[in-house]
């Protein structure tokens, strides 16, 4: 199992984070737990705070918003490690998106968003490179955004597509890549391999 990745896609509520933890227990005791979500307000602290107390507390936490491979890979000199949990690429994202747009950019998103642009695929690429150079499993959640409501925003438009694009390079790389739904897995490993012939 090890160097192995996970992708586990889903709408909200789809019971992602619940079994990409079960996923972790199974692989190892030493889980590093990578959160992401940044509490910008008090629903989001409470939130947050809910996923802490369910975690098992012989797991290590990390609560890091970007730059997360280069954390993981200090993380991971730090102590041993049997598996990499990181919760989630769509908070992640979404701290990227914004963190290099000022509020003018916002407003008038044709400045800025090519860079925005270059800064999610950077992290990306760094995620990539950590889970590469490393012989330890990660999961990764994320959320499937695309088969709602077309976003009533420019930026949220783009954050959309974004994800969606990064979702697309993660599942390249995984080994695995399961969809919730109602909180069960779909295997999409075992339904399409990548290979051509499957889609007709």
């Amino acid at each position: 199992m090890k160097g192995r990745l996970i992708l586990l896609l889903g709408g909200a509520r789809s019971g992602k984070s619940r079994t990409a933890e079960k996923m972790a227990k199974n692989l190892g005791e030493r889980v590093l737990y990578v959160a992401t979500a940044e509490a910008r307000d008090e629903e989001m602290r409470a939130r947050i705070e809910v996923h802490r107390s369910k975690r098992p507390a012989t797991w290590r936490t990390i609560e890091v918003t970007s730059s997360v491979g280069s954390a993981v890979q200090s993380a991971l000199v730090e102590g041993e490690v049997d598996v990499v949990l990181l919760d989630c690429l769509t908070m992640l994202l979404s701290n990227v998106l914004l963190e290099g747009l000022p509020d003018t950019e916002v407003e008038n998103l044709d400045v800025g968003v090519t860079a925005a642009q270059a800064r999610v695929s950077a992290e990306v690429d760094a995620l990539l490179t950590s889970f590469r150079s490393c012989d330890v499993p990660w999961i990764i959640v994320s959320n499937e955004v695309g088969c709602g409501v077309v976003p009533a925003t420019a930026l949220g438009r783009i954050y959309r597509d974004l994800l969606g694009w990064s979702n697309q390079r993660m599942a390249e790389a995984a080994d695995s890549v399961y969809l919730m739904v109602a909180g069960l897995p779909v295997n999409l490993s075992q339904l399409c391999h990548g290979e051509p012939d499957c889609l007709v």
